[in-house]
């Protein structure tokens, strides 16, 4: 499974959005720290979820990063997020 396709099942399963959208970075950080061969270490992420509702920004970035914790594993170095409640 690609590190796009474990980042999306994953925010899926746990947050069910009804929006989400997952770009993959990594060709902009070529050289950079955490970057590899291939790709597959940076992402852009934008999601919308009821989950959000209610919770401020940190809390929001650490559901996410809670979700993700097996694509950090696997060498998801860097996420840029956009995490809102519906109506945001």
């Amino acid at each position: 499974m690609s590190m796009q396709s474990l980042i999306e099942s994953r925010l899926r399963e746990t947050l069910a959005p009804s929006q989400l959208s997952v770009i993959d970075e990594s060709h902009l950080h070529a050289g950079h720290a955490g970057w590899r061969e291939g790709g597959e270490t940076h992402f852009r992420v934008e999601i919308t979820a009821d989950a959000f509702a209610g919770q401020n920004r940190v809390a929001r970035h650490r559901m996410v990063n809670t979700a993700l914790t097996e694509a950090f594993d696997r060498g998801l170095h860097a996420l840029a997020l956009k995490a809102r409640a519906p109506g945001e």
